[in-house]
Order: C-alpha cells, then structure tokens, then sequence
C-alpha cells in the first residue's frame, strides 16, 4: 500500500497561526535568494566533467554517511548497501542495495536525513508517493532515469537550484586537477576549493612523514626543516588560493593552540617527523599549527575555519574493511576558552584575521563560544554542524547565542554536505528555521517586524558572504 509524499508549504513553522503567518512570510522573502555553500565535501569532478550521474543508490545512498550510520545501527552491513570495501570486495547491486534502503525507510522517521531526503524526492524529482517497499523500484527508475538527462547533469543542478557560490575540500596534497578543468571553462568564481592541510599537519597519521617528504617534492622546499616545512606550506596555500580558494579549514580533534618559540616548534616538529613524538606530543604540534595557520592567515587572506570534536573512525573494524567517512564518526566534549587563548593572543585583536568556529559540543555555545564571539573582532560563529544540523539544533544554536554574540557574530548557513542533491534541501530547512525563530522573536516584542525581514536577508546570504570574504552581489 503506497502513502502520498506531502511537503507541507508550513513545516517547521510554529503551530500557533499568528507566528506561522509572520514566519511563511519571512521564509517567503528569502525562498528564492541564491545559495551560498561556503563549506562543503562533493566532489569536484562532478563539476569538471559534468558528467551524469549512474543511477540513485550512487549519488543519494552510497556517499551519504548519515544514511549509512542509520542502516548500519540497525544491523545491516554495509556491503549489502552497494559500499564498495577496500579490499574490493564484492557489494550488492545497486538496486538491491537501494531497495534494502526503501525497505528500511522508516528507521528515519523524525530525522534531518527524511526531511532532506524526502525534499530531494519531492521537489527535485517530482515523486509523489511515500519511499517504501512497494515503491523502491519507482523511485529507483524514475531517479535513475531522470540522472541520465542533462538537465540533471552537476552543472545543470547548479542552475536550477542557484546554487552561486559553491566550495569543495581538498587535503594539501591535491594537485587540484579538477579545480584547473573548472577555472579552465570559466566556472572558476563558481565552484572553488578550500585548503584542509589536516594530511601534513597531523602528526598522528600513520602517513605523516611520507606526506611531508611528498610536500617538499611537490613545492621544491626543503620539508626537513622547520622553515622549509612553513615555507611549503605557504607555497600550497598559494597555491590553492590561486585555483580559488577563500578559506582553510581544520578538523582537529580539540581546539588546543599553542604560542611555542620558534626554537622550540622546530624541535617538535623534527620530533613528529621522525616518530618519537608520543600522544601528548603531537597534539602540542596540532595546537603549534594552528597558530601557524592563524599567522599565514594574516599574511594572504584566507578565512580560517576550525571543525574540533569529532572521534575520527570510531569504528575500527568498519574503518579497516571500508575507509573513512562511514558514518563512525563521533562527537566529543571541547573546551574553547583556555584552547583558543594562546591563538588569540597573537591573532586575536587584529582586524585582518577571520576565524570561523564550529562546534559538536553544544554545551560550548552560552558558556563559551557566544561570549568569546560577542568578544573578539576576529571569531565567527559557524552554523549548527553535523548531528546538530537539524531543527531542533538551529532553535537550540539560536537560542543561545543570539543573547550574548547577537546576529552579526555568526557565519550565516552552510551546509557541510557531500550530497550535493541536499544542499537545497538543507537551505531551504534554514531559512525556514531563521523564519520561526525570527516570528517568534516579532511576536514576544523582542524585535520589531522591519528588522527581522532585514535579518532574513542577512542570514541568508549576507552574512556568510561576508565571513567568507566574498563578494556582496
């Protein structure tokens, strides 16, 4: 038995009539505005080529690790969902795999993934019955089928949902072929990379010193050393703010900072580099870096943006059998106010430096992270990330921020997303959030209603323009 596929033009408003007439009218005010996606994890070969995508298990299960970490609590393996494993494996048919995925489609009840998907199935694709068993091979046809056209080839997707601005994630290490392919057909302001120098800055990857000696052959500096090492490093950041870039970004397990002297950071890092830094040790040269990256920061432009308290590939057994990002990624707790302070000491009051702060510790926002924003000129404050992009966590980020760090502290909306057929969805699940929050604000006497259409406008794009360093128009 099929169910309709509704998407209420209210959802997520609030249920009393007056707030939900004021908040559909602020979300309709910005409904239609372009899409800002200054963070994010597709893959920028989708924009290179532009070629269409294979079928719907492909491009909306296999790459999307909040769907797998669901599946997986449940007990169903992850080969079962077409997962290729790394030892090559055999996996399921993708349309196996895809009708395991409408099979369990329920499991996702009242989650951000079944709003976001379920706007990917409506609005992109025109379905208008509920995923289920009866339906998985509708969909999986109609999908699939639609993939194959040109009006849903990357580029086409772009337009159709004015996407404007749209950034990748690349490690240091990355020639950015891609990235060349998209400047090359004039596409380079559109999609840009962003630099994560996590692969040479992370002493505790087993592949540190290999991909130093790999970053002094790619830049011609002398990695061994100190100075060679920082020298390599600005050399890729040129390097990638060439191919478009406008920010770093940092996923470091704790926002630990450090103000070493420079004898000393060259001591550590000949330490790290030959492994007889132990734990401690590497996390002082992860902290050291940091206020590295702040100080190159200064020197060419780039927007630094901090991503800590995730426990990398929690999961051993799945990491060994099926890489990273399989959704065993898992929050931790963080302190910012003594972490940060040695960054902030050097960097902290100059207007030049902009770092954006993210967190998955959501105890942080009152106690710490909206009082050092509502503070120092150069701290942003990130959107709700990860578990917390979702509508409870934009209420829970809103309502405690906005008190102490107020709206103009705060980085606008991204979307942090390696399915690139959620981005509108997400957006879209913000603005509405800001609208509600917002009416609520308008109705309590709190704010009058000429501002809050402003603020709309201003959460939807101009404020993450502005904290990303981009143009206003």
């Amino acid at each position: 038995m099929t169910q309709d596929l509704t998407l209420n033009p209210d959802r997520f408003f609030s249920p009393d009539p007056a707030r939900r007439t004021l908040a559909r009218a602020l979300y309709q005010s910005v409904k239609d505005l372009p899409i800002i996606s200054p963070h994010g994890h597709t893959d920028p070969a989708w924009f290179a080529d532009n070629a269409n995508f294979s079928n719907a298990t492909d491009l909306l299960l296999v790459p999307d690790h909040y769907v797998l970490r669901m599946l997986y609590s449940q007990g169903i393996p992850l080969d079962a969902l077409a997962v290729a494993r790394k030892d090559g494996g055999p996996a399921a048919d993708p349309r196996e795999a895809w009708r395991r995925f409408a099979e369990h489609y329920y499991l996702f009840r009242g989650t951000p993934s079944r709003i976001w998907l379920d706007h990917v199935f409506g609005e992109v694709f025109g379905l208008e019955v509920r995923l289920s068993t009866d339906t998985a091979d509708l969909y999986y046809d109609t999908i699939t089928e639609a993939l194959q056209t040109d009006a849903y080839k990357p580029r086409a997707i772009l337009d159709r949902f004015n996407v404007a601005f749209l950034a990748t994630t690349e490690g240091a290490l990355d020639p950015l072929t891609h990235h060349a392919k998209i400047m090359a057909d004039g596409w380079g302001e559109r999609v840009v990379t962003t630099f994560r120098p996590d692969d040479v800055i992370d002493a505790s990857r087993p592949d540190f010193a290999g991909n130093i000696a790999r970053l002094g052959e790619i830049t011609g500096e002398d990695t061994t050393s100190w100075r060679g090492y920082l020298a390599a490093l600005r050399d890729r950041r040129a390097f990638f703010k060439a191919h478009g870039a406008t920010a770093s970004d940092h996923g470091h397990p704790t926002p630990l900072t450090a103000n070493l002297s420079d004898s000393e950071a060259a001591d550590l890092f000949e330490a790290c580099l030959s492994g007889k830094a132990d734990d401690a040790r590497q996390e002082l040269f992860r902290a050291q870096m940091l206020t590295e990256m702040a100080r190159m920061s200064l020197e060419d432009g780039l927007v630094m943006q901090l991503h800590p308290g995730s426990v990398r590939n929690h999961n051993r057994t799945l990491h060994e059998a099926f890489g990273t990002d399989k959704g065993a990624d898992i929050p931790q707790r963080v302190s910012y106010v003594d972490s940060l302070k040695p960054l902030l000491d050097v960097v902290g009051n100059d207007p030049r430096f902009q770092l954006i702060l993210f967190t998955l510790d959501e105890s942080n926002y009152a106690r710490e992270l909206a009082p050092l924003a509502g503070h120092y000129p150069c701290l942003r404050l990130g959107p709700p990330w990860w578990f917390h992009d979702s509508p409870e966590g934009m209420l829970r980020f809103r309502r405690q921020v906005t008190e102490t760090a107020g709206f103009y502290n705060t980085a606008g909306f991204n979307d942090d997303t390696r399915a690139l057929l959620s981005i509108p969805a997400r957006h879209d699940l913000a603005r509405r959030m800001d609208a509600r929050f917002l009416s609520d604000l308008v109705m309590e006497h709190r704010l009058a209603e000429d501002e809050a259409f402003d603020l709309m406008t201003e959460l939807a794009v101009k404020l993450v323009r502005k904290a990303y360093k981009l143009p206003m128009d």
